[in-house]
This record gives structure tokens, sequence and C-alpha cells, in this order.
């Protein structure tokens, strides 16, 4: 089946859509229709650039505009895990916890992903590499933001449980073992839902793009399989490194309780 291109005016149609709800949040004073106006503007541009960029990478393969771009993407996804967090570290631990813990999690998932299961020749090929480490990043990102913001929010109210903990004997790694659980199971959440409601309750994105774009329904199955238990794995090795850093940074080389580490 050919594939449907569509048109400014086509585009500009959900444009008039967005603006029709932004009006109406205006109109029942929920004060949400600045930051929806923003956030589609911003949408609208940035994927506009991507798209532009993508046709250039995916014309030239060059090795070096590609790493480029999956800095930049780490980059802003590192950025986004701190602003995301009601506490955060202070100094560049704020950025730099999300920042290598993604790193380590999506970048070695997508690699693995690209040399074993798609078997692409060559690996940093962009039509594979950038679409699947966007996913992982943007998945793994909102986990970690969640399990981060879930253990210094507890960390800060049982701040007296905590040291009292300490005071028994115990050391950093018992005194916050339940808080880390908790932060843990809080940011597997999504994903785990996700994965429970595909294909009954929800249609994931990378199926539903790929059968617009005129793939075999059953082939676009397969390759949402694989990106689903990828995110998960990603989401969770990411949550267990951040979370794992994060509660260490809480306290310092004699075991003390640091909370002037979040602002």
């Amino acid at each position: 089946m050919e594939l449907i291109s569509l048109s400014p005016w086509d585009l500009s149609i959900a444009a008039v859509l967005v603006v029709g709800l932004a009006a109406l949040s205006w109109r029942t004073h929920l004060g949400v229709e600045k930051r929806l106006l923003i956030a589609a503007t911003r949408s609208v541009l940035q994927l506009t650039l991507l798209g532009l960029v993508l046709e250039t990478l995916f014309a030239q393969r060059n090795p070096w505009l590609i790493g480029a771009l999956a800095m930049l993407m780490l980059g802003v996804a590192g950025y986004e895990v701190m602003a995301r967090q009601e506490r955060r570290f202070r100094g560049l631990w704020g950025m730099g916890i999300g920042t290598l813990s993604m790193f380590i999690s999506s970048f070695s998932v997508t690699l693995l992903a690209l040399h074993l299961v798609i078997q692409v020749d060559p690996w940093y090929t962009p039509q594979y590499l950038i679409p699947l480490l966007g996913m992982l990043l943007g998945n793994t990102m909102s986990g970690m933001a969640i399990a981060l913001d879930n253990l210094t929010q507890n960390a800060w109210r049982q701040r007296s449980v905590i040291e009292a903990r300490l005071i028994l004997g115990q050391d950093w790694n018992q005194s916050i073992s339940v808080i880390r659980r908790a932060a843990l199971r809080s940011g597997l959440i999504p994903i785990i839902n996700a994965m429970t409601t595909a294909g009954v309750v929800s249609l994931p994105g990378m199926m539903t793009g790929q059968i617009l774009g005129g793939s075999p329904p059953l082939e676009a199955a397969k390759y949402q399989i694989m990106v689903l238990l990828l995110i998960a794995v990603g989401t969770g090795l990411g949550a267990i490194v951040a979370v794992g850093v994060g509660a260490r940074r809480l306290f310092d080389e004699r075991q003390r309780l640091r909370l002037d580490r979040l602002r």
C-alpha cells in the first residue's frame, strides 16, 4: 500500500484542535493553556528540525554526525531527568546521575540490539540506531525521573527514620534499603503497565507508525515486541544504577545522611 503523505493543511487541522483545547482550558480556568500551546509549538519545531536532520544523516551516514546527535539526545534526556524532580541533587550530580545511568543502560541495550537482534551492518546505520536509541532514552528517562524523585522525596520525608536506623548501628545501605526498593518499583511501573496493556488497551506508537507507513501488521508487531522488551531492560537497568548512585550520594564517607546535597 502506498504511503499517504500529509500536507501542511492536514497538520493545521490537528493544530486547530489543540488551539481549541487551549481555548477550552482558558474558558474553564484550568490555567494550562499557555503551557499547552508552548509544548505544542515546541513539539512541532523540534520534530520538524529532527526530520530535516535525519534526512541529512540518512543520506550521508557519517558516524561522527550520528554520534554527535546521539550525544545531544543523551544530554537533553539527562537534563530532563533532573528537571522533573521536585528535590534534585545539587551541582553536576543533578544532571550527572541521570546522564550516566542512561548512558550505561540505553546505549548498551541499543548496541546489543543492533549487533545481536537486528544485525544491521554497519551498526551505526541511522535508520535503526537513532529511532531505537530515541525510544530507549525517552522511556528510560521517564522511569528514572520517577524513581529518583521517589527516592529523594521519601528520603526527605523519612529522614528521622533513616537517622534512627543509623544510630541503631545500620550502615547507609541498610538504613535506606526500604526507600530504595520503593523507588525502583515506582520507576518500573510505567513500562510494566505498557507491556501489560500492549495490544489489548493500547496500540504502541512504533507499531502504529509502521502500519501507517505500509509495513505488514505482523512484522510491525515483531518490532514492537522487541522494542518493549528492550525498553523494559533499559528502564530497569537505568533505574537500578540511578537509584544506587543517588542513594549513596545521600550519605557522606562517614555514613551520615546529607540532605543538604539536595535542593
